[in-house]
């Protein structure tokens, strides 16, 4: 006698939930396939397909956690697929959410970097997806500003307490072994601060595969717990400016190992972060790092639409150098689309605004790294991807005179530009040569950029490759093991 399958049982979770949308079965199916594209995802739902869920059948892989943000953002308030009476999954799309509020903000990024240090390897080999960068970009641009950011502290008649439910229960922790619960100080903060500094060093010279684990264990240890801690306003909205640059260099040591997925994920949490700091132009930053990113992998349209919201976001009052910055990164784009005349309208601008800058100037620490060196950077690499060769090696030249060594990583990615241009022009013993000194150095980074521009110049050199310069070249490279 063979075997019934095992009766599903109804979802009435499910029901009670559809109903209280005010969704159609059919609307539900559309709004889930709309999120899907949203995270590069092509599924194909309809009406039938919900009525199997309302019947008991489990939808696979990420759908439920895809159902499951179709009715946060219709209902307002956060449901997992639990909530929905759905089997939970790990879904690959988690991180791309802008979340509704700070603590939600908190909670999404801290599971990113615990999931980040633990063995969830699947993490670093997920998808860029170019369609989730709308949503996070949209919803900083016309989202509200955070009334509240402050945890654990109230404010009465002037003078901060703690609430009961507070921490007077809570056993004083050691000096060295934070928890979640302790008031964070003005130093806590300045600590973040210069953690900073000191991994963007290291990844400027030495790439982000040499302190990418490292600041994303120091995320999880000590930014989480303050975070999770008790602050007022002031105190809450310089520590969420900290946390969200912290986690935007996690993201771009990330981009440089070649995760892009996973640097996609810490971008727009890095933006939400910055929208709980009250900080627009940090914003911009962020938005100008994802458009890096998205010029780096030939995305050229989605780079221009991000500087763009960027500009908007923070006006014409922004100062000069965050202007020309931000006009210099929409012309990468336009480059990459091949755009001349946009190209080169976008660099005028920026060269005009870095004209006006003054040494006086009210600037943000992450706009102060743009100066001549960079711009002379950006108009070579704008004119190689637009084949002008001659102005591509004159600002490539100009940028190594006057980029510092301990930029080593960039001094690599112009060098390469100047190698490509130089064999553009038909100079092939030149090129070859500034080409093996890019190699050499590369090979001395934990860096996959460096590593592609390399091969890059590599697949540009193979119509000369029977040459005694490319042999030359390729026998020096070999050398480097």
């Amino acid at each position: 006698m063979t075997e019934r399958p095992p009766q599903r049982i109804p979802n009435r979770q499910l029901a009670a939930l559809i109903a209280e949308a005010g969704f159609s079965n059919a609307g539900l199916a559309r709004r889930v396939d709309q999120l899907g594209l949203e995270h590069g995802l092509d599924l194909r739902y309809d009406k039938t397909s919900v009525t199997r869920w309302l019947r008991g059948q489990q939808p696979r892989g990420t759908t439920p956690a895809l159902i499951a943000e179709v009715f946060t953002r219709r209902l307002g308030r956060r449901l997992s697929a639990q909530d929905l009476g759905l089997d939970a999954c790990a879904p690959v799309y988690a991180g791309l959410e802008f979340a509704a509020t700070p603590e939600e903000a908190v909670d999404i990024v801290s599971g990113l970097w615990r999931k980040d240090t633990g063995s969830h390897a699947e993490l670093r080999k997920i998808a860029f997806t170019p369609a989730g960068l709308v949503v996070p970009s949209r919803d900083w641009l016309i989202g509200r500003a955070d009334e509240r950011v402050s945890r654990g502290e109230a404010v009465q008649n002037g003078t901060a307490r703690v609430p009961v439910q507070g921490r007077a229960s809570v056993p004083r922790q050691r000096s060295t072994d934070r928890g979640p619960g302790q008031k964070v100080s003005n130093g806590d903060i300045a600590a973040l601060r210069s953690v900073g500094e000191l991994f963007r060093t290291l990844d400027h010279a030495y790439g982000g595969g040499h302190v990418r684990q490292a600041l994303v264990r120091y995320l999880e240890h000590e930014a989480e717990p303050m975070l999770r801690g008790t602050y007022g306003e002031v105190t809450g909205r310089r520590l969420f400016a900290a946390a969200a640059d912290l986690t935007r260099l996690a993201g771009w040591t990330s981009y440089d190992i070649a995760a892009h997925g996973l640097a996609q994920r810490y971008f727009v949490q890095a933006l939400r972060l910055s929208q709980a700091a009250g900080d627009r132009a940090y914003g911009s930053y962020v938005l100008v790092t994802m458009s890096r990113q998205a010029v780096y992998l030939g995305h050229g349209r989605e780079a221009v639409q991000l500087t763009r919201v960027a500009q908007q976001g923070v006006g014409s009052s922004a100062p000069p150098l965050v202007q020309a910055l931000l006009h210099a990164v929409e012309a990468r784009g336009h480059g990459v689309l091949g755009d001349a005349r946009a190209c080169t309208a976008a660099l005028v601008r920026a060269e005009r605004a870095l004209e006006t800058a003054r040494p006086g100037d009210d600037v943000p620490h992450w706009a102060r790294l743009f100066d001549e060196a960079q711009l002379a950077d950006e108009f070579g690499h704008c004119h190689r991807d637009l084949q002008q060769y001659r102005s591509a090696a004159q600002h490539a030249e100009r940028s190594l005179q006057l980029r510092a060594p301990a930029f080593a990583r960039s001094r690599v990615f112009c060098r390469v530009v100047l190698a490509s241009a130089r064999l553009g022009l038909g100079e092939l013993d030149q090129a070859c040569a500034l080409g093996a000194e890019a190699a050499l150095q590369a090979s001395e980074m934990r860096s996959a950029r460096a590593t592609e521009y390399v091969r890059e110049f590599e697949r540009r050199l193979e119509p000369y490759r029977d040459a005694a310069a490319a042999r030359n070249y390729r026998d020096r490279v070999a050398a480097l093991g």
